[in-house]
């Protein structure tokens, strides 16, 4: 039996599973809607699906898909290699004119012909005109302040290539891990990542703010209420602590997951939290008392060495700290330290 799954323009809210009878109705009540049933490749307009064209009272217009222009193009096309294997590092190769966008400090290095600026924001609009007007200005405190919200600086390092022929800028991972590209036109123009997550993009690609809305989920899903939320078109580079894999979700399908290691999804996908188990599981079980529950339609990233994880980790195990001193350094342990200089009284 088809089931049928809608959800309204501008709203994460979803309706289904409904079976096809129902959703004629629903279709019939909400034509505005955005709709998805197993065999299409996303969701749709409700008033594009033949399906609903007796119970919309529109017949649906298939037009040929736009023939791509540079015009249409909001971020810069830009070409890139991914380098390494447990510390990555992605480097951009830069046309003339073209930018990149990266977090404070990302940078590993660049050729003399790419010039650096420092911008407020997330540097989206830089290049597009003067930038003069009340609405630019705010625009700019806008973006400023989301990325404080979630965790990153107040301003966004610009690299431009001014010369000719080609340039690169590389920029490298803060942590062990994995470095992805993703082009995000090819999930819908939006992903949900985890914060801290994002390096660096193409000129044009939005960092912006995902609220968790559930008081649950923002409590105990493992990143809080505030998530990053990357928007455009062009490439944008994310980091994931450790190895990072891949699952699409079908409609309706739900994947228990450690609330640390969700590093990005689509936002077709729902978060959610549940409890781990029964009391003994909560406080014997070792996973913390809540899991996070994704559910699709979509496409979720996972990663297996969340950055607290590691650093918890670290700081249990650094005597300072109280963790207990095992003696990697040298088979005579704390005495063979003390030896070799590591150590002093």
């Amino acid at each position: 039996m088809t089931q049928w799954y809608f959800v309204s323009a501008g709203s994460s809210q979803r309706t289904g599973p409904l079976s096809s009878e129902a959703a004629r109705e629903h279709a019939r009540r909400n034509p505005n809607d955005l709709c998805w049933r197993e065999g299409l490749s996303g969701w749709q307009a409700v008033k594009s699906v033949p399906e609903f064209a007796e119970a919309t009272g529109v017949q649906p217009v298939h037009l040929p898909p736009p023939t791509p222009s540079t015009a249409a193009r909001r971020s810069d096309d830009i070409d890139f290699r991914i380098v390494g294997n447990d510390m990555q590092f992605v480097e951009v190769e830069l046309d003339p004119g073209e930018s990149a966008i990266a977090e404070a400090g990302a940078l590993m290095y660049k050729d003399a012909v790419v010039q650096m600026d420092t911008l407020f924001g997330d540097g989206r609009h830089a290049g597009q005109g003067s930038g003069g007007s009340g609405n630019s200005v705010m625009d700019k405190i806008f973006s400023a302040g989301k990325r404080v919200l979630t965790g990153e600086s107040l301003f966004t390092t610009m690299f431009t290539h001014t010369g000719s022929g080609k340039a690169r800028v590389a920029f490298a991972a803060p942590y062990p891990g994995t470095v992805l590209a993703m082009k995000l036109d090819e999930h819908g123009g939006r992903l949900i990542c985890q914060k801290d997550s994002f390096l660096a993009g193409a000129r044009g690609v939005s960092v912006g703010v995902a609220f968790q809305k559930r008081i649950l989920t923002g409590l105990f899903g493992g990143e809080g209420f505030i998530m990053q939320k990357l928007e455009g078109d062009g490439w944008v580079f994310v980091h994931a602590g450790g190895t990072v894999v891949e699952r699409e979700l079908r409609a309706g399908e739900r994947l228990d997951v450690d609330t640390g290691c969700v590093m990005a999804y689509h936002d077709t996908v729902q978060m959610d939290v549940r409890a781990v188990g029964g009391i003994k599981s909560m406080l014997f079980g070792g996973e913390g008392m809540f899991l996070a529950t994704l559910t699709g339609p979509g496409k979720v990233w996972l990663q297996s060495l969340p950055f607290s994880r590691m650093a918890g980790r670290m700081l249990a195990a650094a005597p300072q700290g109280g963790g207990q001193n095992r003696g990697e350094g040298s088979v005579l342990g704390g005495l063979g330290r003390i030896l070799d200089g590591d150590n002093s009284f």
